[in-house]
C-alpha cells in the first residue's frame, strides 16, 4: 500500500480533516517512530505489533566473489514482532472477542 493510498483512506474516514492535515499528522507519526528507534527505544502499537532495533555485531566477513576478508562495522536492523490481534486477523482466526478489539 502506498502512502497516498493510506492518506486517501484516512481522509475518507475522517472527512472533517483536510488532506494536508492528514499528511502532516502522518509525517509527524513517521518522524516520531524514526527518532524513537534512533534513540534505541521500542515502539509498541497495541494490536498491531512492536518495532525494535537489533544490533549486528562488528565482525570479519568474507566476500564470496573474491574470497577476501572484510571488516564489517556494527550496524542496526529493524525487528518487527506482530501483535496477537493482527496475527489472528491475518490468519483468518474468527473470535468474537478479537472483533470487539478491532
Amino acid at each position: 500500500m502506498l502512502k497516498s493510498q493510506i492518506l486517501e483512506k484516512l481522509h475518507k474516514k475522517h472527512n472533517n480533516l483536510t488532506l494536508e492535515d492528514i499528511d502532516t499528522l502522518f509525517n509527524i507519526f513517521i518522524t516520531k517512530i524514526k527518532s524513537s528507534l534512533k534513540k534505541g527505544q521500542n515502539i509498541e502499537i497495541r494490536g498491531f505489533g512492536t518495532l525494535s532495533r537489533k544490533i549486528n555485531k562488528e565482525k570479519l566477513v568474507r566476500n564470496p566473489k573474491t574470497n577476501e576478508r572484510i571488516y564489517k562495522n556494527k550496524s542496526f536492523k529493524l525487528h518487527f514482532k506482530i501483535g496477537k490481534i493482527l496475527h489472528k486477523k491475518i490468519n483468518g482466526f474468527t473470535d468474537s472477542s478479537i472483533e470487539d478489539e478491532i
